[in-house]
């Protein structure tokens, strides 16, 4: 059987106020080549520490395999990565994505699109990293019951997104343990007045209001306080020009929104970094409009 080839992209989610419900896909990607072969099961260039049976991608195509009655001798799995793991930027999504994406085509693709999403979110437990990792762009997202609802929204153009990511994981467990289990009427009414405020500025180009649009009172300022030096990094951001900063998914990844024609942040940032002694990666990103893809041989 010839090689099935799909590419994933990364994916932000949160992105401020929007706490398990918006996120959006990134130039940044994670290529999987998958074979059906004689017997067994071989992955190359694994994303986790794990035994292959157990493993992400392949687990995730054994759902699909026993949605659709397609049992397959063997399977070779080979993984090129380039989103970093446990950085909140979609590793996990990508890895299920591919894994329900390469599974579908081997077995004939019976699943359309939307059930392909279906199945991505209930291996994921949410969609905000799964949706605009299959959908591209700017993505929010609603479970309800076992109803998933999701809609791309159009952002105008001119921003850059600037990835600041540590040299340290950060597991979602972990980041999901320090949150509060109940919040204030208060707090939750700032959260869903800064999203819509968030959303609207994006979508009319009014990048001046992202500052106060990507406040939050959700998550940030818990998972902030797992990352040394978190509150001074977003301060150093916007002294530097940024329009705005959020935490990315559930961390460790800062993520800085700037003008397309900046081009003296990512040296600024980086010399900053490297006067306190931090060895952070410093990633120019610009959105993925286009989602998982399988990638066809020419």
């Amino acid at each position: 059987m010839s090689v099935i080839k799909v590419k994933v992209p990364a994916s932000s989610a949160n992105i401020g106020p929007g706490f398990d419900s918006i996120g959006m896909a990134l130039n940044l990607y994670n290529i999987f080549s998958f074979e059906e072969i004689d017997r067994g099961l071989e992955i190359i260039g694994s994303l986790e520490d794990k035994k292959a049976k157990d493993h992400l991608v392949y687990s995730s195509m054994v759902k699909v395999f026993e949605r659709v009655g397609y049992f397959p001798k063997g399977i070779k799995i080979k993984i090129e990565a380039s989103i970093p793991i446990s950085r909140g930027l979609g590793s996990s999504a990508s890895c299920i994505l591919a894994g329900v994406i390469g599974a579908n085509k081997m077995a004939g693709s019976p699943l359309t699109q939307e059930e392909i999403f279906k199945i991505a979110t209930e291996i994921e437990g949410h969609p905000d990293n799964i949706a605009p990792a299959l959908f591209g762009g700017f993505v929010s997202s609603l479970m309800e019951g076992e109803k998933i609802y999701y809609n791309k929204i159009d952002i105008s153009k001119g921003l850059k997104f600037i990835a600041i990511i540590p040299d340290f994981t950060l597991s979602t467990r972990r980041a999901r343990e320090v949150l509060p289990r109940v919040i204030s009427h208060r707090e939750a009414v700032e959260n869903v007045s800064r999203l819509a405020l968030l959303i609207s500025a994006l979508s009319n180009g009014r990048f001046d209001l992202l500052r106060p649009a990507l406040k939050d009172k959700l998550h940030q300022p818990y998972r902030g306080e797992l990352i040394e030096g978190f509150t001074a990094l977003m301060d150093k951001i916007y002294d530097l020009g940024a329009l705005g900063g959020y935490l990315s998914g559930a961390g460790p990844t800062i993520m800085a929104m700037i003008k397309e024609e900046d081009f003296g942040f990512i040296k600024e940032i980086k010399a900053y970094l490297e006067s306190i002694s931090l060895g952070w990666d410093v990633k120019e990103l610009e959105m993925d409009l286009e989602g998982a893809q399988i990638v066809e041989k020419p």
